[in-house]
């Protein structure tokens, strides 16, 4: 079956050997991504190298993310690895603890008694353990527990309601950047981002380290503080995609406003022309579970609904029992959520104009092959623009998005509905069309009599180029 939404896997010690990779690609995995919080430049560099052999064996290209750690905004360590705090009791965060105990810890973000004042609340460990700020002593903050329980090393802290000054691009993340880039990953995702200007500076960054490799990532931002949702906009016109981290962005909002928040984002990001990952806890029970909990199989199946380029594993295809088995599960769920989507093409368009030329023909495409019930819509393209516009608008017709730059295959697997492919066009308009076809035909997308709608630019050869329509029957002549 055709699988419309993408699925973005984490590799981490379950998933790091060559095989393991190969078969999880072989389940349904489009992008794998790197966690820059967790290993080593070389640790990522072999693994970068392990998903690049794996999608060579299997036949197609995967993206590689490269998701920056962003601030360590942590408690430090404790001397026995834990304390138990027990509600009503005070505890203390000092920045100067070098080891803590059961009284006080140290902190990894040594300016957080600045950002804050007497009666904030602070959520420890994704929110289990709530502290109540009492006084600021120096670079001491005292606290009353109000729920407690276990903390161990290096928990995380987040302030409700934001607010923490730590700056979005931290210097290790500037040197993973410049590893992200040695590696040949295709996206970077930034953690934290506040506003536009954090991505504005990161994609300086990774365009100037990508230079000596010709590589210019798709910039990613991971909203996952209360600030970031004011911003919103301004952070999207500054990437090409956005994560809905909803593990850190409950913690600072709650739990409850992330529901609405993650309909909006989705389709605040498809209507400004930017991909959407939804991401965190969406098969957690399956780290240990062969099966997902009903729940689990709703909230993935509901982020396909509202429109999500891709569903996103972290700890259950990097650490879990069943990473080959999750992928396969979230593929399933997918594919049935988009049978019951509805199309709402020609609502779409009422309100929309179209100024520029390819982009006119990428919605034509989408109009012409959804009315006449095309099998496929078929588009050659150097930057893979035409295919993001494309994915934009859902017509349970399949894209298939032909170029000759291994990149732009590797940017477009993200893309929702595109299926990439490479094909190195002639300079001849229709022997390029009378190649694609062969290709789409020749991997089975399309028979003998099916009605397909291709896009081309002439000249060929130029990026955003796209200003030819052709609808074609397979079998006739192009």
């Amino acid at each position: 079956m055709h699988r419309a939404t993408k699925i973005v896997a984490t590799i981490g010690p379950a998933s790091s050997t060559q095989d393991i990779l190969l078969q999880m690609i072989q389940a349904g995995a489009d992008v794998v991504r790197l966690n820059f919080s967790h290993g080593t430049a070389d640790d990522h560099r072999q693994r970068a190298e392990f998903v690049r052999e794996a999608a060579r064996q299997a036949g197609r290209e995967v993206g590689i993310m490269a998701d920056l750690q962003g601030p360590k905004i942590r408690v430090g360590k404790f001397e026995n690895g834990k304390t138990t705090l027990i509600a009503g009791n005070t505890f203390i965060l000092d920045a100067d603890c070098e080891l803590g105990n059961d009284d006080r810890v140290g902190l990894d973000y040594k300016d957080l008694p600045r950002d804050l004042r007497a009666g904030d609340t602070l959520l420890l460990n994704d929110g289990l353990i709530v502290l109540t700020v009492s006084r600021l002593i120096g670079n001491e903050i005292h606290t009353v527990v109000k729920i407690g329980g276990d903390l161990s090393n290096n928990k995380g802290i987040n302030r409700q309601g934001g607010g923490l000054t730590a700056p979005a691009l931290t210097a290790k993340d500037m040197e993973d950047i410049r590893t992200a880039m040695s590696l040949g990953a295709d996206y970077v995702a930034v953690s934290f981002p506040k506003n536009a200007t954090d991505m504005e500076m990161a994609r300086q960054l990774a365009n100037i380290a990508g230079a000596p490799y010709n590589i210019k990532p798709k910039m990613i931002a991971k909203i996952e503080r209360a600030e970031a949702i004011p911003a919103l906009q301004g952070i999207l016109e500054a990437s090409d995609g956005i994560m809905v981290a909803r593990g850190d962005l409950a913690v600072e909002v709650g739990n409850a406003a992330v529901p609405a928040l993650q309909k909006r984002m989705i389709k605040m990001a498809r209507d400004m022309n930017k991909f959407v990952i939804t991401a965190t806890q969406m098969m957690e029970s399956m780290i240990h579970a062969p099966v997902p909990t009903r729940a689990e199989v709703s909230d993935v199946a509901n982020a396909v609904l509202d429109g999500t380029d891709a569903v996103m594993l972290s700890a259950e295809s990097a650490a879990g029992k069943y990473p080959v088995q999750t992928i396969e599960t979230m593929a399933a769920i997918c594919v049935e959520a988009e049978k019951s989507e509805h199309v709402e093409l020609d609502k779409d368009f009422l309100d929309r104009t179209f100024t520029r030329i390819d982009q006119s023909i990428a919605m034509g495409a989408l109009f012409t092959a959804y009315h006449l019930g095309a099998k496929a819509i078929v588009a050659l393209t150097e930057s893979g623009s035409t295919a993001l516009w494309m994915s934009r608008h859902w017509t349970h017709v399949p894209i298939f998005a032909l170029t000759p730059r291994t990149g732009s295959e590797r940017a477009m697997a993200i893309y929702r509905n595109v299926t990439p492919l490479h094909l190195d066009t002639s300079s001849d308009r229709d022997i390029a069309l009378a190649q694609a076809l062969e290709v789409v035909v020749g991997k089975g997308y399309a028979a003998r009599g099916d009605m397909v709608v291709l896009t081309v630019g002439e000249p060929m050869g130029q990026a955003g180029g796209t200003n030819t329509l052709k609808i074609v029957r397979v079998g006739e002549p192009v």
